[in-house]
């Protein structure tokens, strides 16, 4: 610690004064010999040293090396010596008084530093716990600013956080034109010392995240290193249980809107067998009819397919994304499967011929054979979608190491390589297609996550300009596969 120049001299001249007054003991009071006078004067550099520090003790140490010359080595009354054996005793009475006085100011200092490495140690602790409990109703910043001020007991504190553009102030100086120095300090990484000022970056993975101002701190190194990586992770607290909020916050809002999407479809899907019923009792039941009534009718059914796959979709995607979905899995025969998927599209082909060749021998899978036949219809759609008129769609399934993959290959332009992901997005749509061919941008996305959800996937091969192929793969029981 620094001391005040006035407070040194007034210690070098109480030390001056227990020299003098050792002096005046042993030489007028109870007077000793040479040998005990000097151990007198030991123990009082020792004291001294002990009380104040080695600057004091040095000086006490040549003044009473002064005295022992003049009072007590002969010829007394001078500052001669006599016997040159007496040089020797002097001079390693005055070494000995040095070395004595630095090495018990030693010890102090390292007393004194580990008091301070304690005091801070239980100051750190305190924030510690102090930014464990802080009150989540009230900004971290600001409690974090007062109590780094009221446990450090320093007088001006301002806290910057880099993502938020804020500054907290704790304690009796505001530190009002700090703001500028704070964010600089915050972009370019570097501390700014101009006492009794200190501005340091406030790290996080190397990264500045914000700044701190401490006026009149006397913390050590270590000590303000330790209270930058607490105050780092108040911060990185506070973001972390915010993303925490807006996750579960969103998550509660994809469950409302699975929910009312639900109840939503089961309101459409009332009426829309209603009409699908009464269109495909006319179209089926009423040959009379002119071609134009039944051109409509016909178009009522086709939208109410339509209509009905939309629903559809809606309810998957709101029940995928908030993680809803259940499987019902059962052993599914690959082949029959496709056969009724497929089926199903024979009257929709207009006049693609939709061919299947499924391996003889596939072994079963696990699998939703609802959600399943959904995802293959959405590939199969896709392919009848963007293939040209009268260019046949091939289904393949194959055995291909531990899993089955159904392959569906159209003869349409193909898909980039640097938009093969995004084909899987919600919404996204291609820019070449969407303005000709119908669609949501929700098909694609509903099949690979069932098929992730059944811990396949679903990805694209073929080259642009020679068609697409999704492939579908689908993981094999282990009492399934081939020993």
């Amino acid at each position: 610690m620094r001391v005040r120049p006035a407070v040194l001299v007034l210690r070098i001249a109480a030390s001056l004064v227990l020299v003098a007054a050792i002096t005046f003991i042993c030489f007028r009071v109870i007077p000793v010999n040479a040998t005990t006078a000097g151990f007198a004067y030991l123990l009082g550099i020792l004291a001294i040293a002990a009380t104040w520090g080695l600057i004091e003790s040095s000086i006490a140490s040549v003044a009473a090396m002064l005295c022992f010359n003049f009072f007590f080595l002969p010829p007394v009354g001078m500052f001669t010596i006599a016997d040159p054996q007496n040089w020797v005793a002097l001079f390693a009475f005055l070494a000995t008084a040095l070395v004595a006085s630095h090495l018990s100011d030693r010890e102090k200092k390292q007393a004194e530093e580990a008091k301070g490495r304690q005091r801070e140690t239980e100051q750190l602790y305190a924030l510690s716990r102090a930014i464990l409990l802080t009150d989540p109703s009230q900004s971290v910043g600001s409690q974090a600013a007062r109590h780094i001020s009221e446990i450090f007991d320093c007088p001006g504190v301002a806290l910057y956080d880099a993502k938020t553009s804020e500054v907290f102030r704790g304690g009796p100086d505001d530190l009002l034109d700090i703001e500028g120095k704070l964010k600089q300090v915050a972009v370019q990484g570097n501390n700014f010392v101009e006492p009794p000022l200190f501005v340091a970056a406030i790290l996080l993975g190397g990264k500045p995240i914000g700044s701190l101002a401490l006026k009149g701190s006397s913390l050590s190194d270590g000590a303000l290193q330790a209270l930058l990586n607490l105050v780092a992770i108040a911060l990185e607290r506070v973001r972390t249980e915010e993303a925490a909020n807006r996750a579960d916050a969103a998550r509660q809002s994809e469950e409302f809107k699975s929910t009312l999407l639900d109840a939503i479809a089961h309101e459409f899907k009332t009426p829309l067998t209603s009409i699908k019923a009464a269109s495909t009792s006319l179209l089926s039941d009423s040959p009379a009819l002119s071609p134009q009534f039944r051109e409509l009718v016909a178009i009522i059914d086709e939208e109410t397919d339509r209509m009905n796959q939309l629903v559809t979709e809606a309810v998957r995607m709101s029940q995928i994304d908030a993680g809803k979905i259940r499987l019902e899995r059962e052993s599914l025969d690959v082949a029959a499967l496709l056969a009724r998927v497929v089926e199903h599209f024979e009257p929709l082909a207009a006049g693609r011929p939709l061919r299947v060749n499924a391996s003889p021998n596939l072994p079963r899978v696990s699998a939703d054979a609802e959600l399943l036949s959904l995802a293959l219809r959405q590939l199969i759609d896709n392919a009848l979608k963007y293939s040209p008129p009268g260019s046949p769609i091939g289904v393949v399934a194959d055995l291909e190491g531990d899993r089955v993959v159904i392959r569906v290959h159209d003869r349409g332009p193909g898909i980039p390589q640097r938009e093969r992901e995004r084909i899987f997005d919600k919404f996204y749509r291609r820019g070449s297609g969407k303005d000709r061919v119908p669609g949501t941008g929700l098909g694609l996305y509903i099949a690979r996550e069932i098929l992730r959800t059944h811990g396949g996937d679903l990805w694209i091969e073929g080259e642009p300009g020679e068609g697409s192929e999704f492939c579908a793969g689908l993981p094999v029981p282990k009492e399934g596969r081939t020993k």
